[in-house]
């Protein structure tokens, strides 16, 4: 398959890195000078001298929208991989005339997420509670994370949209969101303006209490997720590859590229398990609800 990747920072360069390394044939939209690729300055010329299959968005995420209109522009009809979050309002809209579009929460592909769904099916979820935390130092070593677009919220940074994996997960788990409460701010001591912490208290269609926090603090890397269900209690550990079930502790081998790698075969496959644009879209709507619960101090429903 030829895959034009929309451009080359880290993801980018992951995205094109891991494409290739299945043998599909990589070109990239960016002006980059250590891109390794062929390269091209426009989505015209793309789509024109490569005549892509499939595109992949890596652009920072105040800018997938302009990226997008500039694919359709071009005539682009095949499938678009948007890394996550799809934008960075929930007001913005893909524009008419592209082919399918999915977003990149590649959390999905973990092998903790199957077992998940697979131990869960046919139960009652009675409470879920997600965790994630890093310090923000850490995340991209060698750079001043000050000056990345995680720490400025106009260019989609902060933990709601940064770290949206979890609120994507919990749905995919227990269900489209119903009504969330939440805080959030800035409360650490990183000198960023996007929020450095989220606490989201949520109702979804199958399950009555769920609870997500996020942050860029914690000095210990962690993604843990606890599920109460019907007879069941889960323990699932992202980090660790850990799942702790009644009857002992499952293991799951996952290196850093293997999520990215099974979400870039499933694009090139039958797309099965991508977020789909409508669960994106809900994700983002989410992400809007929870600010306005914290600006307002209240309930916020679907």
């Amino acid at each position: 398959m030829r895959v034009l990747v929309v451009g080359f920072g880290s993801i980018g360069e992951r995205h094109a890195r891991l494409l290739a390394g299945l043998g599909h044939e990589v070109a990239c939209l960016t002006r980059s000078p250590d891109c390794q690729h062929p390269v091209f300055d426009s989505a015209g010329a793309a789509q024109a001298a490569f005549r892509p299959e499939a595109a992949v968005v890596a652009t920072a995420t105040a800018d997938h929208q302009r990226s997008l209109e500039d694919l359709a522009q071009a005539g682009f009809q095949g499938r678009i991989l948007v890394e996550k979050p799809l934008f960075h309002r929930a007001d913005l809209r893909v524009p008419l005339g592209l082919g399918p579009v999915y977003a990149g929460y590649n959390l999905r592909f973990h092998p903790l997420v199957p077992r998940l769904m697979e131990l869960l099916h046919g139960r009652v979820v009675v409470s879920i509670q997600a965790y994630v935390g890093q310090h923000l130092s850490t995340w991209r070593p060698g750079r001043d994370f000050r000056q990345c677009y995680s720490a400025h919220r106009d260019q989609g940074g902060g933990v709601l949209r940064d770290l949206s994996h979890e609120l994507d997960l919990v749905q995919l788990l227990a269900g489209p969101w119903a009504r969330v409460a939440a805080v959030l701010g800035t409360f650490g001591d990183l000198g960023i303006e996007s929020e450095d912490t989220a606490c989201l208290l949520l109702e979804t269609a199958r399950c009555p209490a769920a609870t997500i926090q996020l942050n860029y603090l914690d000095p210990r890397a962690r993604r843990e997720l606890l599920v109460l269900a019907q007879g069941l209690s889960l323990k699932a550990d992202f980090v660790a590859g850990t799942l702790e079930t009644p009857e002992g502790v499952e293991r799951f081998a996952a290196e850093r590229d293997t999520t990215y790698l099974a979400q870039a075969r499933a694009l090139a496959g039958d797309c099965a398990g991508l977020c789909t644009q409508g669960e994106a879209e809900q994700t983002l709507a989410l992400i809007d609800a929870a600010e306005q619960a914290a600006r307002d101090g209240r309930w916020v429903r679907a």
